[in-house]
């Protein structure tokens, strides 16, 4: 069996994350699913999706840590070819990654007791964002 659908985000800055924890398992309880997988994907090449304790800090410290090891500059070939000031954003979103697949066990997500899954904007303007829940198993 497999069951899909979409969720809809309005991101306002770079840096912002948005839990997804309980619109995936609302889709993995709306599949009727118990055993299998979940695959949540974000639709664009400058946001990415992930696992994390989504507590204050975090939500401070991955923005950060990516804006130190990727920063901000008009230096990247992307920023000579397109002058659009999002070089570093499209280079975060591919190291951080634009999909998660989680196991669905008895019904529902596998995580961790501080675990949930973010969705994190790497751009630099606010954004719309199609993330796409996909849900495969018996």
């Amino acid at each position: 069996m497999v069951y899909q659908t979409e969720i809809e985000l309005a991101t306002r800055r770079q840096g912002e994350l948005h839990n997804l924890t309980e619109a995936v398992e609302s889709a993995v309880s709306d599949s009727g699913v118990q055993t299998g997988t979940v695959h949540v994907f974000n639709v664009g090449s400058t946001a990415a999706v992930g696992a994390i304790e989504f507590e204050p800090g975090l939500r401070e410290d991955l923005p950060q840590m990516l804006n130190r090891l990727i920063p901000p500059s008009r230096a990247y070939g992307h920023e000579q070819t397109w002058h659009d000031g999002n070089g570093h954003s499209h280079l975060q979103a591919t190291l951080m990654g634009p999909s998660l697949t989680v196991p669905v066990s008895e019904g529902a997500p596998v995580l961790g007791t501080w675990q949930q899954i973010f969705h994190l904007e790497c751009d630099i303007k606010p954004r719309t964002r199609r993330v796409i829940i996909t849900v495969q198993g018996e």
